[in-house]
């Protein structure tokens, strides 16, 4: 038994000593070739980490070169195209050095840089400037909805809800429906111009039912509507960015807007004898100047906006017999205003707005004199003062870039005051176009 187990540990020993030779180190030829090859590629990678860190460099002299030519108010990638109505966020950080790793990014989707993300101010709010020689050109459809409803009683209350006398219920409703074409043209990287031309189509119809309880008890009433088709009232003006919102402070713009009364007169429109319209206007009948200053904060990933104005309205002449009363002059009251909002971006392509407005129009005096339905007589001239208006508005924006150059904006104003308008709708389509 011996001699088998010693003859078959020779026999295993034999079998493992190839195994045990291809495990020994390799010869020192063997080491020195991958010592060398070793050597090799690492000088290779040290060479294109240089190339690598050269090119990067001058990338970057390459970016402060063009944004040193293109000026301060152009450093962004979103123009005021809507009105204006887009804003840039603060730029992403920069890349990460050549030596620093970097983390994996989805293949067959290249990473999306913040400064691309579009936010919606709301339109009529202001943005930031139009860029030097790009001009945008902007289709708006508006609809506005105003209803007012009246009741005025003149008589004798008795207890238990008994009302003797007689009742005057008035209710108007409005209907306006804008088409208006707009345009805004960047002359340099911190002043624009632009335009508004609206055709307004307009339908009133008013219903007063005076009532009389004591009486023979007839009922009187009359219920009306008028409408008209015609341009509305132009506006133009123009833009100055103050600040380029670098350092976390804000975008200030200043502005002035200027109305043109090219809408139809409301105090030229027919009348019956007792002055009501036959026709609808389209127009407010004058000159208004609105100076403006808008503040725009980016707060990654969004944005705080808010405007104040002061809207100047200057009187006229009238000199025409409505009704009962001669009419000599009419001076509308200013219109201080003021907006705050905050725009908010959901994705690179879609943002939200939402904020309040809120005007003070002062009350309008009006010179007149009555005339006596007897004898024609005219009494001397008096100013009369309607009550100032408080017109609080809410405000929601909706905005979907359909690609670089159109954006889709539909903004939603809803009355929140007695003297607002009950709602007002309005899509917004931009077309941009580079012109120098």
């Amino acid at each position: 038994m011996k001699p088998s187990f010693v003859g078959m540990l020779g026999v295993c020993t034999l079998l493992a000593a190839p195994g045990m030779t291809q495990g020994a180190a390799p010869p020192p030829a063997d080491l020195a070739a991958l010592r060398t090859e070793i050597a090799r590629e690492r000088q290779a990678l040290e060479q294109q980490q240089r190339a690598l860190t050269a090119q990067h460099l001058r990338l970057e002299s390459l970016e402060r070169a063009l944004l040193a030519r293109m000026g301060p108010g152009q450093q962004r990638t979103q123009t005021a195209g809507n009105t204006p109505t887009g804003v840039p966020l603060p730029p992403s950080p920069p890349p990460a050095s050549p030596g620093a790793s970097a983390p994996v990014q989805t293949v067959g989707e290249a990473p999306t840089d913040q400064r691309q993300v579009q936010v919606a101010v709301l339109a009529d709010q202001g943005g930031v400037i139009t860029r030097r020689g790009l001009m945008t050109i902007e289709g708006d459809l508006e609809y506005a909805r105003a209803d007012r409803n009246r009741v005025l009683f003149r008589g004798v209350s008795i207890p238990e809800a008994v009302l003797i006398g007689a009742f005057d219920i008035n209710e108007s409703r409005q209907d306006v429906v804008t088409a208006a074409a707009v345009m805004r043209l960047g002359l340099t990287s911190r002043f624009e111009i632009n335009g508004r031309v609206p055709f307004v189509r307009r339908s009133d119809n008013s219903a007063l039912a005076p009532v009389v309880d004591n009486g023979d008890g007839s009922n009187v009433g009359t219920d009306r509507t008028v409408t008209d088709s015609n341009l509305g009232d132009v506006d133009f003006g123009a833009r100055y960015q103050i600040t380029d919102g670098q350092n976390g402070f804000p975008y200030l713009i200043t502005g002035v807007q200027a109305v043109a009364p090219t809408g139809t007169d409301p105090f030229a429109v027919p009348r019956d004898t007792l002055g009501n319209p036959l026709r609808a206007a389209t127009g407010a009948g004058f000159w208004g100047v609105t100076p403006n200053l808008t503040a725009i904060l980016p707060t990654d990933p969004a944005v705080l906006f808010g405007t104040l104005g002061y809207t100047f309205n200057f009187g006229r002449n009238i000199e025409r017999r409505i009704g009962s009363a001669i009419v000599e002059r009419v001076t509308p009251g200013g219109q201080p205003a003021a907006s705050v909002g905050i725009a908010i971006s959901l994705n690179p392509r879609t943002s939200l707005s939402l904020g309040y407005a809120h005007t003070l129009a002062l009350g309008t005096k009006t010179r007149l004199r009555t005339i006596d339905p007897r004898n024609g007589a005219e009494s001397d001239a008096m100013t009369v003062r309607t009550r100032d208006l408080q017109l609080g508005r809410l405000l929601f924006g909706v905005s979907y870039r359909t690609s670089p150059r159109t954006t889709i904006n539909w903004n939603l104003e809803l009355g929140a005051t007695d003297d607002a308008t009950d709602m007002r709708t309005t899509l917004r389509v931009p077309l941009n176009f580079q012109l120098f």
